[in-house]
């Protein structure tokens, strides 16, 4: 067997021309290796799934970050291939086995270093919280820069020795991967899988799951300690991040999912340099695994929220193309007269092209980033590949002060700590037990049954999750981009449920806004039943004469128990601007308002009159998102606004 593994490495190693995958993958004591043709295709619906004779074939697709434009959202364009590695050979060996034919020789590597310095990474940190986050485009953004040197040997020996040296040296990774063909290389320890979808033999599809991981722990010389990661547990910053990724992700299930997803954990992934902590999220598809992989690009953990604008702002802050960042090593394997999917995100990973390396790295920015601690983890992150390719030296991977082999020694594992395990599931006691219960259990509200809404995306997939939420409580639901959307369609629906959005409610040019303030002023005229959300609450708002405002400090993320008409509320908020009006106004009449026809408006708002709902003749609003995970009351508190607004 040592022969074999030695032999087959060597000759893939000395021909230039041979495409050829190793992964290791996490728990496993064993390395497949995948050999075969490659082909690249224009979409993710031509990965070639079926061979010439019409049989089933496995195929590892490595997807660039640019194929987002598939699902109509922006990326530089780098060219970068959607390349597929067709399997005609699969050869699974012992660990032990491969790490003996592996090359260990140091790779020398010359001219390292951050293309963008830290002073200048900080600087893009700062604009990205003004002038994106502070201005309402979203919650969250990741921006990278990449780690380069060039490579002086042979790229395929490269590959095979840095492979092993990330067996070795790199612990939790969710594959452990090299990935060759003739013009590229990828070697990589990814933490992080973003989808799998695998068959278990039922008539309804897959099960699907997602693994947001999100909050970055940087351990301290000498290792790790409870106390010192209790600290980290604590940090309200690194909290909200992982929240807010969840959020995301479930959108994208939502999506996918005929049962929306449900969320376990949090969990640690305790990796050599850096823990992160996680959640899972798992529902059930019908859909083809392209599809849904196409749903589902990308990992808000490297792109941002809501991901559509994400990707606008980060062609707005990176200069240069992400390539195969952030993207997807997606493998298809037959099984069951179809394919199982897993595809892990491509981040912690070393490319080489051209004689050259790049290793990217991304800090993911919100309302709170301090600048120079983003560049930190930039520092942290590129670290984990770098310290296990020898590249900078190499990490203490142990618990400190705890020698494992010794007697009676304390847990290898952080997560096994008591304190450690208490604080991780004090964190579920804010979130919404709909996405942690078993939703089937949810009865339908008898009043609601039947009702047909029609939700108008804003360009924020919350939509997706809002419509989730509205079916359950018994409703017919249709959701219709803004743009798409017909007044005929807003005419006929028994409700309309305008959704959130990023941008400035006032802004006169966005035309997404325009649409929305069209919709808004339809259902006003007629009293036909409307619901707004968030950006489209605020629209609401102007339409009733109430100003609008920046908050001092933007509500991206955060949970706030409010009055909503006499029944308090954990409602999360992502918001930079307010309706606001003056303190201890609860009621407007009609001739306090632009709209006199829709009679008294009602007001729930804080004690600095900054509104968080409002309701009248045929209509609700929120300024909270009911349908997040940090909406604790979010399905009770959407149940109540419906109903009044179909009253």
């Amino acid at each position: 067997m040592v022969d074999t593994a030695a032999s087959l490495l060597a000759a893939l190693a000395a021909d230039p021309q041979r495409s050829f995958a190793l992964i290791a993958r996490d728990g496993a004591a064993t390395v497949e290796l995948l050999t075969g043709p490659v082909a690249d295709v224009a979409h993710l619906a031509d990965i070639p799934l079926t061979g010439a004779d019409g049989a089933p074939q496995e195929v590892l697709a490595m997807v660039p970050f640019r194929q987002v434009v598939e699902r109509g959202f922006e990326a530089h364009d780098d060219g970068a291939p959607l390349r597929c590695l067709v399997v005609d050979e699969r050869v699974v060996f012992p660990a032990d086995d491969v790490l003996r034919a592996l090359p260990s020789d140091e790779i020398p590597l010359a001219d390292a270093g951050f293309d963008i310095d830290d002073e200048r990474y900080a600087d893009i940190v700062r604009t990205v919280i003004r002038d994106e986050i502070g201005r309402g485009e979203g919650a969250n953004f990741v921006i990278r820069r990449d780690y380069t040197a060039d490579v002086e040997a042979d790229p395929r020996v490269a590959a095979l020795t840095w492979f092993r040296a990330l067996l070795e040296h790199e612990r939790g990774a969710y594959w452990t991967f090299a990935i060759v063909t003739p013009d590229h290389v990828a070697v990589g320890a990814s933490p992080e899988a973003h989808v799998t979808a695998t068959s278990d033999g039922s008539a309804d599809g897959r099960i699907v799951e997602m693994n947001p991981i999100s909050g970055t722990f940087r351990h301290p010389a000498g290792g790790a300690t409870a106390e010192t990661l209790s600290a980290f547990l604590r940090d309200t910053k690194e909290t909200e991040e992982l929240f807010m990724v969840v959020d995301e992700e479930l959108k994208m299930m939502s999506a996918v999912c005929s049962d929306g997803g449900r969320i376990t954990g949090p969990h640690l992934k305790e990796m050599s340099r850096l823990t992160h902590t996680e959640y899972v999220l798992r529902g059930r598809s019908a859909l083809d695994p392209r599809d849904i992989l196409r749903e589902t690009m990308f990992a808000p953990t490297v792109t941002g929220s809501p991901m559509q604008n994400a990707c606008a702002v980060i062609r707005r802050h990176e200069a240069k193309p992400r390539g195969y960042y952030s993207g997807v090593a997606a493998l298809f394997t037959p099984r069951d007269g179809g394919h199982d999917l897993d595809a892990p995100i491509l981040i912690r990973t070393a490319y080489i092209e051209d004689g050259r390396l790049r290793v990217p790295a991304g800090a993911t920015l919100v309302r709170h980033s301090d600048p120079y601690g983003e560049v930190s983890e930039t520092h942290g992150k590129a670290a984990g590949v770098l310290g296990a390719i020898g590249a900078i030296p190499r990490a203490v991977t142990s618990v400190a002060g705890v020698d494992e082999d010794a007697p009676g020694a304390a847990p290898a594992r952080l997560a096994d700590d008591p304190e450690i395990a208490e604080l991780l599931a004090s964190r579920n006691a804010r979130l919404a037990r709909f996405w942690l219960d078993d939703q089937s259990h949810h009865e339908p509200a008898e009043s609601l049954a039947g009702r047909r809404a029609l939700v108008v995306d804003a360009e924020d997939r919350f939509t997706t999750m809002l419509a989730h939420q509205l079916r359950r409580l018994g409703l017919e639901v249709e959701i219709a981009l803004w743009s798409d959307v017909a007044d005929a369609a807003v005419d006929a629906a028994e409700i309309v449920v305008t959704g959130p959005g990023p941008g400035d409610p006032l802004d006169d040019a966005n035309p997404r806004v325009r649409r929305l303030r069209e919709i808004v002023a339809r259902r006003l005229e007629t009293r036909a039943p409307l619901l707004a959300v968030c950006l489209s609450h605020q629209v609401l708002a102007t339409r009733l004469g109430i100003a609008i405002a920046p908050l001092e400090s933007p509500h991206q993320g955060l949970q706030l128990t409010v009055d909503v008409f006499g029944e308090p509320a954990a409602i999360g908020f992502y918001n930079t601007f307010t309706a606001r009006v003056q303190p201890g106004v609860r009621v407007l009449t009609p001739s306090e308002t632009r709209c006199g026809a829709v009679g008294d408006v009602e007001i729930a708002a804080s004690d600095a009159g900054d509104v968080y709902a409002l309701r009248g003749a045929g209509f609700a609003s929120v300024q909270g998102h009911l349908e997040s995970i940090l909406s604790r009351d979010g399905i009770r508190t959407l149940e109540r606004l419906v109903a009044h607004a179909l009253a």
